[in-house]
């Protein structure tokens, strides 16, 4: 029988974040940890988090003109050679298989890091003329990078994403697609996980291997340091003259596409962890969270009569789309539940009973700010769908009003090293785009380029490294 004791009490995020972010994964029951180092077991919660978020993510992807495929985990040495720059980036984190059965291989094999290298070799036979353009796929799947530092969720060696890749006619239609693309995890992120985020281009030394341009979102979580939540990239033609993705144009002379590849993973998991959850445990936003209404009757006097109300509420929530369940073991006090459901981060709870019962009223107690209040059990499908909204957006504007109040002005790496000391968070600061100097804050600092965002300061202003007068500002912060 399970421990019926009350959920342990988590470690502060105030005086050890690391711990508090391992604890919830863990007493949340979001995952355990996988016999190889570096690898996770995601258990159905966590699981059914993830479910939530590829169903409303891969909604927007198809409702842009994507059709879903899938390409195979192993991808031949020679396919990964032929793009220099993008084996250079991966070649860290690559693993190889080098035998099959009993007998060594002829030429190695890598466990998918990404896929760009096998679709293309596919894109190459399947596009012959400019009628097969756009092509446009996503693929969900996992992925292999050999990780040295691991933390569930956020940096694992295999993790489980969805890759876009897609080829166009011209340039300009490919960068639309970036930007298009970047758009849809923008508006995910926000509008579903909660999460505010900046919008932007990566500098050069931190864009994707092989691409043109990469853009990104970035978020911040409570400790003050970014996540990187979304990329996107044009990566030109700089793969399809390497795999020879040409189409005959309608002058029927033979060009080389020019193709994007776009990507989201279960680290966004780890970034809803520290973006909403408290010392309380895990807290979900409604649109995401795998329960977002728990009922538990507190069982005394007229038990089967508060049973039987509190199923017939849940069947009337669920046939309006609501994810609800009702907890009526007898074996657990409703104190014990009250703390379990908190911890698993349930948007909202219901108490009932049989006083409730009399007075036509029941209990509903918020997760995210731990109110409660006394509402009339008439018309409670409607008041729980309106609960539920208004807790989604409450959650973003608080992530929102954080990320405000952690982003700073800084004009010099002396100020930079000074905010970090007191307060982390994210630092516009002016930037002459030199790499060198992006190099030296990083190496003073240990904040990078997070991205520059499409919105930018007015006016201009001195480097924050050199001091060269510029009208290109960056964010920094240090970042997972």
């Amino acid at each position: 029988m399970e421990d019926k004791k009350f959920v342990k009490e988590i470690q502060s995020k105030e005086e050890d974040y690391s711990r508090w972010y391992l604890d919830i994964v863990k007493k949340a029951d979001l995952m355990d940890y996988g016999p190889v180092k570096g690898t996770m077991v995601i258990k159905p919660y966590g699981y059914a988090i993830w479910e939530n978020m590829q169903k409303e993510l891969d909604s927007r992807i198809k409702e842009t003109g994507h059709d879903n495929a899938y390409f195979p985990l192993l991808i031949p040495e020679s396919y990964l050679q032929k793009e220099m720059s993008h084996v250079e980036g991966f070649a860290p984190e690559v693993a190889w298989v080098t035998q099959g059965g009993n007998e060594p291989l002829e030429e190695r094999l890598v466990v998918r890091p990404t896929s760009e290298t096998i679709i293309c070799s596919m894109m190459s036979q399947w596009i012959q003329s400019y009628r097969d353009l756009p092509m446009k796929l996503n693929q969900w799947a996992n992925v292999m990078r050999w990780e040295k530092s691991t933390k569930p969720f956020l940096r694992t060696s295999e993790f489980l994403w969805q890759e876009g890749h897609t080829a166009h006619s011209t340039n300009e239609e490919a960068e639309e697609e970036a930007l298009t693309m970047l758009e849809v995890y923008r508006s995910f992120v926000e509008e579903v996980l909660a999460m505010p985020v900046i919008v932007g281009k990566k500098t050069e030394n931190e864009k994707f291997a092989g691409a043109d341009h990469t853009y990104s979102i970035e978020a911040l979580m409570s400790d003050g340091k970014a996540l990187q939540a979304g990329t996107s990239h044009n990566l030109g033609q700089n793969f399809s003259k390497v795999f020879e993705i040409q189409f005959s144009d309608q002058n029927n002379t033979l060009q080389y596409v020019y193709q994007t590849s776009w990507g989201s993973s279960t680290r966004m998991i780890g970034g809803l962890i520290m973006t909403h959850s408290d010392d309380r445990g895990l807290a979900l936003p409604p649109r995401v969270a795998p329960i977002q209404v728990v009922i538990v009757p507190i069982l005394r006097g007229d038990k089967e009569g508060v049973k039987i109300k509190a199923q017939e509420i849940a069947q009337q929530l669920k046939q309006q789309g609501v994810r609800v369940k009702v907890d009526d073991r007898e074996e657990y006090t409703p104190g014990w539940k009250f703390n379990e459901y908190e911890m698993r981060g349930v948007p909202i709870r219901i108490e009932l009973g049989p006083k409730d019962m009399e007075k036509g009223q029941f209990v509903l107690a918020r997760r995210d700010t731990g109110e409660k209040e006394f509402l009339p059990l008439a018309n409670i499908v409607e008041t729980i769908k309106i609960k539920l909204d208004q807790i989604q957006e409450d959650m973003f504007n608080k992530a929102k009003a954080f990320m405000e109040t952690h982003t700073f002005e800084v004009n010099s790496i002396e100020e930079m090293k000074e905010q970090l000391l007191k307060e982390k968070g994210f630092m516009q600061s002016w930037w002459c785009e030199d790499i060198a100097c992006l190099d030296k804050i990083k190496e003073e600092t240990g904040a990078t380029a997070r991205n520059i965002p499409f919105k930018q300061r007015e006016g201009s202003g001195k480097c924050v490294c050199c001091g060269k007068e510029s009208t290109t500002t960056v964010m920094f912060a240090r970042a997972y």
